[in-house]
């Protein structure tokens, strides 16, 4: 090939422009390289993939970096020779190793495919998390595709937490992360002389392979398993919760005055002669949201403040960096993981009472029906006259003359107000349809030694619902303002059943005679209707729990489908800044809005997938923290029976949820009675082949605590007497 048909090739990639403008000069694009890979047709040498691409000694090293980056990401690979192969060629499959606490695991692939199931024998190459290039091998026994892993492309893990054990004299750590089954091994020169049973964070110095475990050194050690608070320790660091604040956050914060300046003031509206409060629970610290409302005629004007995070968060600087990391604070029992320093969370960005405080309002004018006939938004100064409380507020309401009400009696008419306005927007609720599921919510009580004392349910009073209704109305402006003004933002979204699990609750409550409305794509109306009609019936917790179950996961996306659990076409979160990032990007975009500018932090898909997961790891730390707590609080009850409700059905026993107590635990499908059981997940039931005897979700059991492990955060029942089930309702 001549000197000008070797120029000629290289200019015609197609993404030589886009090269140009992003590095300088047309280095050649992964598009083009993968076409030259493909049109030899035969593995080649990297000395010979170069050659072909003309590239100089200057580009060597950067088309290294590319190809590396190629390698890693699994588009290309090496063979035993090094030569440099198309992955799609090679028919193997790339995705990320999902680990079980048995040993085996499964590759979830980058396409969407279905899984591949990985033997135990695989998993010593990979942990939990690794990305991994997979060459399909057939199916195993129970019929799944079965893999086994060709090269690992990228290693997830490289620090765990975990508890050192000693056997013979081999020191190793047990990881925390149950889907994490290799042990990883401690030279005795790197234990840090930490003890057997002490909890220790591990730096992984050598991957598993083949045929190796992974070894590790010690690099901190946290101190005994049972220590009070080390439970949140070690969820912390099993779930890489950010938790530490990096120095130049803890420079910058050093660096805020400890009260609003009068430069601040400048564009503001000034509503500090309003008589705004904040209504929160009784161990709130940080406070988002006041509230007021007056008259406008027959009609209500309702003013939501929200702290003004954006005006101390620079897009782009460490401080929202760092909440761009945490996602949101996680709020464990006795202890929280703010998003942003306590300076600001709990000092200039909590609307704290008496002292001035920067705001963003929603100034909301809505008719006797709960319709809104204009809104607003704009910056302002406000005053909090009182720091009220859920509770205070319910008293103030039920009891006009009492204790509290006299306390606050210049604030009660405006209470009372907000009251008038509640029951408006409820009944405008009611009518657009929006799901109102019943759930309990449960409070820890501790004693001075850091275990729990009782578990206690909390009961949601109208005061929770005045708010809740209150911050809604601003979120929904908010979502519509974004909307009209083509400014692109982060909304809330709830999507509905899938057709198959449409399809799969429709035959559940069939069974029980109970019908959905809206055919195909029924609405969260249909959803109400149905809730209203069973209400009143002896299993209405069971049918409740199964529609429950058959929603999909809200979550973040710049994609606006609508919020169908509350109804609304369109929705977002405005209300919560200080403790939830999307809230802080829905500021700057109203600010953008108001400025009459654009406001882009990045890829909108990226920052939606990213605060969803943030808020999940939440979800799943926090679950971790109460459900250890639970086994600690019921290590001293074994041999004691309880009466309890069928929570879960799985195809290896059922989840009991024990009444009064609020704690959950497994009865194993083994102790169920002598019988051969089928989990029938559609009916979520466990059905006896000889017997017929049958145990559903929502069935009522007296059952019996027989062990508790601290190590897996497991608890287990059996069957107290006969093993019989009582029915909620017969079908």
């Amino acid at each position: 090939m001549s000197i000008k048909k070797k120029r000629k090739l290289r200019d015609l990639d197609p993404q030589l422009e886009r090269e140009k403008a992003r590095y300088g000069h047309a280095l050649p694009s992964r598009e083009f390289i993968l076409q030259a890979l493909e049109d030899q047709g035969v593995p080649v040498n990297e000395n010979v993939l170069q050659n072909l691409l003309e590239i100089t000694e200057e580009e060597t090293e950067i088309f290294g970096r590319r190809v590396s980056a190629m390698l890693r990401e699994g588009q290309i690979m090496r063979n035993r020779k090094g030569d440099i192969c198309v992955v799609e060629k090679l028919d193997l499959i790339r995705g990320r190793v999902q680990g079980h606490p048995d040993g085996f695991g499964f590759l979830i692939p980058d396409d969407s495919s279905p899984d591949l199931f990985l033997s135990a024998k695989e998993m010593h190459k990979a942990l939990h998390g690794d990305r991994v290039m997979v060459r399909e091998t057939g199916v195993d026994r129970r019929g799944r595709r079965e893999g086994t892993i060709v090269e690992v492309l990228e290693r997830a893990v490289t620090q765990l937490v975990g508890r050192l054990h000693a056997d013979h004299g081999i020191l190793f750590v047990e990881a925390e992360n149950r889907r994490i089954s290799q042990d990883i091994l401690i030279p005795g020169e790197e234990s840090m002389g930490a003890r057997a049973g002490q909890v220790v964070m591990v730096e992984i110095i050598q991957q598993p392979s083949k045929h190796a475990q992974p070894i590790g050194r010690i690099v901190e050690i946290l101190g005994n398993y049972t220590s009070p608070g080390m439970e949140i320790e070690i969820a912390l660091r099993k779930h890489e919760l950010p938790h530490q604040f990096p120095p130049e956050v803890d420079k910058r914060s050093a660096k805020f005055p400890d009260k609003v300046l009068k430069a601040d003031l400048k564009e503001r509206e000034d509503i500090r002669h309003l008589p705004m409060v904040t209504i929160d629970g009784e161990t709130a610290r940080d406070f988002d949201d006041a509230v007021y409302c007056e008259r406008d005629g027959k009609d209500y004007k309702l003013y939501v403040a929200i702290a003004d995070v954006s005006h101390y968060v620079s897009s782009g600087d460490a401080l929202d960096r760092e909440a761009f990391n945490r996602g949101n604070s996680v709020y464990f029992p006795r202890r929280v993981i703010p998003m942003l320093p306590e300076v600001l969370s709990n000092g200039l960005c909590s609307l704290n009472p008496q002292v001035e405080r920067l705001c963003m309002v929603c100034e909301m004018n809505l008719d006797t029906k709960g319709g809104f006939r204009e809104y607003r938004f704009y910056p302002a100064v406000m005053f909090s006259h009182a720091r009220l409380t859920y509770t205070k507020v319910a008293a103030m309401l039920e009891n006009p003359k009492g204790e509290d009400a006299q306390q606050y009696k210049n604030l009660l008419p405006h209470i009372k107000l907000l009251y008038k306005l509640f029951k408006v927007l409820l009944k405008a609720r009611g009518k657009r349809g929006a799901i109102d599921f019943e759930t309990i919510e449960t409070q820890m009580i501790f004693n001075d030694q850091g275990k729990i004392e009782r578990i206690l349910p909390v009961k949601r009073n109208d005061a929770h619902r005045l708010i809740e209704e209150c911050m809604l109305a601003a979120n929904v402006c908010a979502s519509d303002f974004l909307q009209k003004h083509k400014q692109q933002t982060l909304y809330r979204i709830h999507e509905g059943p899938t057709p198959e699990k449409l399809l799969a609750l429709r035959d559940f409550l069939k069974e029980f005679g109970v019908q959905l409305s809206g055919g195909d794509e029924p609405g969260a109306k249909d959803y109400a209707k149905t809730l209203t009609r069973i209400k009143d019936r002896p299993d209405a917790q069971l049918l409740q729990t199964v529609m429950l179950r058959s929603l999909r996961q809200a979550v973040y996306s710049p994609d606006n489908v609508g919020h169908f659990g509350l109804a609304y076409e369109s929705y977002t979160h405005f209300t919560s800044p200080i403790r939830r990032y999307p809230d802080l990007l829905v500021h700057r975009a109203i600010k953008a809005v108001l400025s009459d500018t654009v406001y882009s932090p990045g890829n909108w898909h990226e920052l939606g997938e990213h605060c969803s997961q943030t808020e999940r790891r939440a979800d799943d730390a926090t679950r971790d923290v109460e459900t250890w707590l639970k086994c600690y609080y019921m290590q001293d009850r074994i041999g004691e029976c309880f009466d309890g409700v069928i929570s879960g059905v799985t195809g290896f026993g059922l989840f009991v949820a024990l009444d009064g107590i609020y704690v959950e635990g497994l009865v194993h499908i083994s102790e169920l009675p002598s019988d051969y059981f089928h989990f029938d997940a559609a009916k979520h039931m466990l059905l006896g082949e000889r017997s017929g005897k049958r145990y559903r979700l929502g069935d009522r059991l007296r059952v019996k605590l027989v062990r508790v492990d601290l190590e897996t955060s497991k608890i287990d029942f059996v069957l107290d007497g006969n093993g019989a089930a009582s029915r909620t309702a017969e079908s």
